[in-house]
């Protein structure tokens, strides 16, 4: 069975709809990962189900009827709260959510556009910056971008955090350990092989197929994180000698198999709710990582080298998080300033003199 069946399986609407399928295809065959295609499948199905329920055909839905998915996306009732009041209220789905659920909906009329099935795409790729007027020739966005800087722990959470964690089995530390030290995202940690590890230069070979953006590299990481993980790898052995997946399923029902994602969340979950740390989630542990070697000076273009980033857009968020490039620009100023007062304090004593 191949992965657009399983969608459609999944997605009945997706099978309902010729062109919807056909470019889901064409996604997969051209080796998306698996977590994207079924992310498009997800926007392209609700989007489509709209279309459905507002007897309109897709191929010629006009961006009046892409409004109301917008509007269905901002006043969606969500598990956290009450609908949405507004677009940043803090309940309904998140920005970047609505953001992510039209990604797939414009691609798919892209493709309707190659197809020559459409002259225009009604969901357009402009970007709107509140309190900005539209530029000639740029097109606003139908939603606002709201960009946040990521959350990080304050000191005091981040040491009940720890505590927590020092009770956790030696596989959950050290992949703690590791998804801070080497600002690991989820699927990167739990893809991990044992071939990929070399402890001899204590570095991690991230492979391309387990990364958001299909970029290899090699990361360091810390003498104290080596000492933890070469007690979890004696561990291992007592769990299976075989060589392959890195970290391990402990239970009955999966035992020796390879850690799901899904697992991993549900440890780090645990532990949020136990420290009282309720934000700290899979991805909180790089985005202190990152955060803390801007903290420590290391430039921008290293920072996206460690992290992975294939433009360092991504990284430059964490430049300001840290507050460093505003600790030296108010240094600067400070010196400036200081440096005018003293000409004007020195000044002032001369006209004195001359006065006299």
């Amino acid at each position: 069975m191949n992965g657009t069946m399983v969608l459609t399986e999944k997605w009945p609407v997706l099978g309902r709809h010729e062109q919807a399928a056909t470019w889901l295809t064409i996604w997969t065959d051209l080796g998306r990962a698996p977590r994207t295609i079924d992310a498009y499948a997800r926007g392209l199905a609700e989007y489509l189900l709209m279309c459905e329920r507002e007897d309109v055909d897709p191929v010629t839905a006009t961006r009046a009827h892409i409004a109301i998915y917008v509007r269905e996306l901002t006043s969606r009732p969500h598990g956290r709260g009450a609908n949405v009041v507004s677009i940043d209220s803090g309940s309904g789905l998140a920005n970047a959510t609505i953001q992510q659920r039209l990604v797939p909906v414009r691609l798919f009329y892209d493709f309707l556009m190659e197809e020559g099935l459409r002259e225009s795409n009604p969901v357009g790729r402009g970007r709107y910056t509140p309190g900005r007027r539209a530029q000639a020739g740029h097109q606003r966005g139908l939603v606002p971008r709201l960009t946040k800087l990521p959350w990080i722990p304050a000191e005091q959470q981040w040491l009940r955090i720890l505590e927590v964690a020092r009770r956790e089995p030696v596989r959950n530390r050290v992949m703690l350990a590791l998804a801070y030290d080497a600002a690991l995202r989820r699927e990167e940690l739990c893809s991990l092989r044992t071939d990929d590890v070399d402890p001899a230069h204590r570095t991690l070979r991230i492979r391309a197929e387990t990364t958001k953006n299909r970029l290899e590299r090699v990361v360091p990481y810390s003498a104290s994180t080596g000492v933890l993980l070469s007690g979890y790898l004696a561990h291992r052995a007592t769990v299976s000698r075989a060589r392959g997946p890195l970290f391990l399923s402990e239970s009955r029902r999966n035992h020796a198999q390879p850690l799901s994602l899904w697992t991993w969340s549900k440890v780090v979950r645990r532990i949020a709710l136990t420290s009282g740390v309720e934000r700290f989630s899979t991805h909180t542990t790089r985005h202190l990582c990152l955060t803390d070697l801007a903290r420590m000076g290391w430039e921008v273009h290293a920072i996206a080298s460690f992290a992975g980033h294939r433009h360092t857009d991504s990284t430059l968020q964490y430049i300001h998080l840290s507050g460093r490039d505003l600790a030296d620009k108010l240094s600067r100023g400070m010196e400036h300033i200081h440096a005018w007062r003293i000409q004007a304090l020195t000044a002032a004593g001369d006209d004195a003199e001359v006065s006299r």
